[in-house]
């Protein structure tokens, strides 16, 4: 994952792919110590990416009976954790993990989250960090289980001499991630029934959402993460979300980055994309107003069709449960497009 520098954002602006691990920017933060962030985001997104599986790698009574074995790490590794009894003092240090928590219905098993878990609201905010885990804040919670997307050794390490098992749920690089990973904690937690039925509900939302929309074949879209011009391609996670509706990346002719690129003004204007996301105008980033005013971006055809959303940051970063309410977000702009036949 990676995101510019500089928005004026005092909460937290969390990209998806850093596996629910959270990158929090503000006018205080200095550009160089965001790119810092963003590297290493990008170094736990690679963690993540493995071959698509969707079975939950857990071990243990069907029913969620326990003691219960859990595959820890990226999807598809050999790495596990062996939880005991079933956790009811779970800390969630990734706000995609704490989504899925509630959502699974282990919400009332945990006992604190990270200072980036904004949703959903009844969730435990503290002050632990997950882009910093600190080994003694967290055990001060007597913890019986820690969820991280951060596979940070020394923070593993400490916990385990500690007697907590930790379960790490990483960058994941597809749907079939988000559904294992959804399966591994519903393992972990002793709701495997729940956790099954959430993630039917999920791919029946999705595949809802696709049918009801035009296809947008051939119609290109730029995703603006920030005002520094960071963007998505389709290698990513969110670039292949709008690849469901056909939308083309303009961002994949890029010529570095990866994932993640960083355009410049001329690229983008001389891409001329039919529509413009924006990933961070709810907190402080670009308006479609301010969009219209950059010098050249007048003649771009998003602009010139006003054919720009605002997306929201958090359902729009996060791969937990609400990556539907992404994709029916996006099915929702693509039947605006006056580009798209009905």
């Amino acid at each position: 994952m990676q995101l510019g520098s500089v928005p004026t954002r005092s909460a937290a602006l969390v990209l998806q792919l850093t596996g629910g691990f959270s990158v929090a920017y503000s006018s205080a933060r200095r550009p160089a110590a965001v790119v810092g962030a963003l590297l290493l985001a990008v170094a736990l997104a690679a963690c993540g990416s493995s071959d698509s599986q969707t079975a939950p790698d857990a071990t243990g009574e069907a029913s969620g009976g326990f003691p219960v074995q859990v595959v820890t790490g990226a999807v598809g590794s050999d790495s596990t954790i062996t939880i005991e009894q079933k956790p009811d003092a779970i800390i969630s240090l990734s706000p995609s993990a704490t989504e899925t928590l509630f959502a699974i219905g282990a919400g009332d098993q945990v006992i604190a989250v990270d200072d980036q878990s904004s949703y959903p609201a009844e969730a435990p905010r503290t002050n632990l960090s997950g882009y910093q885990p600190n080994v003694e804040a967290i055990l001060n919670y007597s913890p019986d289980l820690v969820v991280t997307a951060t596979p940070d050794d020394t923070t593993i390490s400490g916990l385990s001499k500690a007697g907590v098992p930790t379960l790490v749920l990483p960058a994941v690089s597809d749907f079939d991630g988000v559904y294992n990973e959804i399966e591994r904690l519903g393992a972990a937690t002793g709701h495997v029934e729940s956790s099954n039925e959430l993630v039917s509900d999920m791919r029946a939302r999705i595949d809802q959402a696709v049918s009801a929309a035009p296809q947008a074949v051939g119609v290109t879209y730029f995703h603006e993460l920030d005002p520094s011009l960071y963007t998505v391609t389709s290698e990513s996670f969110i670039g292949q979300v709008y690849g469901l509706f056909g939308l083309v990346n303009i961002a994949d002719a890029a010529p570095s980055g990866g994932g993640y690129p960083q355009l410049s003004e001329e690229f983008v204007v001389e891409a001329n994309p039919d529509v413009i996301f924006l990933a961070d105008a709810a907190f402080g980033g670009a308006s479609p107003e301010e969009v219209a005013q950059r010098p050249g971006w007048s003649q771009i055809t998003a602009v010139e069709l006003n054919q720009i959303f605002v997306l929201d940051p958090d359902i729009s970063s996060r791969w937990g449960p609400r990556v539907v309410d992404f994709v029916e977000n996006i099915g929702a702009d693509v039947s605006q497009l006056s580009l798209v036949a009905a």
